[in-house]
């Protein structure tokens, strides 16, 4: 597939023009308190070419204060609708409730109330890490008893955050039952709080080529009406060293946007007609050379060059040098979505005791064949998580993943 920029003009995409006609997207970047990412996007916030941003507004480390600049940066977002938190370190379906998610929440609500955030967002999984703030998101069995959890957790993160909420798609799957399921699940995770998913493109091309999936068959999967988010970021390539013929597709924000994530846009644009964001991602630790920001930048203006906005033929929205404001958080909160949350948060104590019996057999195994028998003696094989039929390079991936944040 050949992408030609304003594709979406084409005669050829007649039949979606009735909705991309009137329909505006915004172009944002992920953002946060760090030197080699602010310095490399600067460029593109100088020449306004940024319409919104995503902050992970629990990503703040050590910090006490927040220093003056980046919250005038922060709040020139705020007050015109285009800002977003975007949750690393929740922890939705950690089988325990811990005092940090507590913390978390209270982070949150004090975000909200200094910056006026439009949505907020977290992955899909638990948290890998011992340390609440280190880690990586692992999936967990998809069954009626995480639904549950996930449910009450998500109930919880909409009530502190007074608006939407969204999970996004996990790269990392087990299996290609996980593969296939995970689009269906997170909509009916979603559902009771009227929430919304970020399709994380990158994450998806992982899954289409780590299992041998069509993308643009795997995305029918998700439920597309329910996306309101796009993210799109590289990744890297690792050799399997269990299947030394295979090469694993990892999302590790590290390198360019490869061209199937961009192919991906494209239709993903077509084919999810409530998205009105799309947000791009790169780690710092990639921003070294000059040659890193110019490819940083380049991508995040492809990226730009391919959302319906005013400059297309027909578009009724007029762009300003100064940000507009655009729909109200309040369009989206529904008082009766807070009836029935517990004081009580739910737990799941079994679940809890196998997902540190995940990771314990994850981080201190030293082959993937060993990883498996504890997995046998953990009986982990016997229960909902069906280790007996995890796909060998993904434990591998998991120990990898597992043991670089250990």
């Amino acid at each position: 597939m050949v992408i030609k920029e304003r594709d979406l003009t084409n005669p050829t995409t007649a039949h979606h023009a009735e909705w991309v006609r009137f329909r505006f997207m915004q172009a944002a970047l992920s953002l946060n308190l760090d030197s080699a990412l602010l310095r490399t996007s600067m460029p593109l916030l100088q020449a306004g070419e940024v319409d919104a941003v995503e902050w992970s507004f629990d990503a703040m480390g050590h910090l006490t204060e927040i220093p003056t600049w980046w919250s005038d940066l922060l709040d020139h977002f705020g007050k015109a609708g285009r800002l977003v938190g975007h949750g690393v370190f929740f922890s939705l379906f950690d089988g325990r409730w811990r005092p940090e998610q507590e913390s978390w929440l209270e982070t949150l609500r004090a975000a909200q109330r200094r910056f006026g955030l439009q949505h907020v967002t977290e992955h899909f999984g638990f948290m890998s890490g011992a340390d609440f703030h280190k880690g990586a998101p692992l999936g967990i069995p998809m069954t009626a008893r995480t639904l549950r959890l996930g449910h009450d957790r998500l109930a919880r993160l909409r009530d502190a955050a007074g608006c939407s909420v969204g999970l996004e798609n996990l790269a990392l799957a087990y299996s290609s039952d996980d593969v296939a399921q995970q689009g269906e699940f997170l909509s009916q995770l979603v559902d009771p709080t009227n929430g919304f998913i970020i399709l994380d493109l990158h994450n998806l091309y992982c899954q289409a080529h780590n299992f041998s999936v069509d993308p643009i068959e795997l995305m029918k999967r998700y439920p597309l009406a329910r996306v309101r988010e796009f993210h799109i970021s590289g990744g890297s390539w690792e050799t399997s060293e269990v299947e030394p013929s295979r090469i694993v597709r990892r999302d590790t924000h590290d390198g360019r946007v490869p061209e199937e994530v961009f192919e991906l846009l494209h239709e993903a644009i077509l084919m999810c007609p409530q998205a009105k964001l799309c947000v791009f991602e790169q780690m710092s630790t990639s921003l070294v050379t000059k040659e890193d920001g110019e490819g940083f930048r380049a991508d995040f203006r492809r990226m730009r060059s391919m959302l319906p906005d005013a400059g297309m033929e027909g578009l009724l929205y007029a762009k300003k040098s100064s940000l507009p404001v655009v729909e109200s958080r309040a369009e989206h909160e529904d008082p009766r979505l807070r009836a029935g949350l517990s004081a009580k948060p739910l737990e799941d104590e079994q679940l809890f005791i196998e997902q540190r019996q995940l990771v314990d057999a994850l981080s201190t195994s030293q082959s993937v064949e060993s990883a498996i028998a504890k997995f046998r003696e953990q009986r982990l094989s016997e229960s909902e998580w069906q280790t007996d039929t995890w796909d060998r390079s993904m434990v591998e991936t998991a120990m990898r993943i597992v043991k670089k944040w250990a």
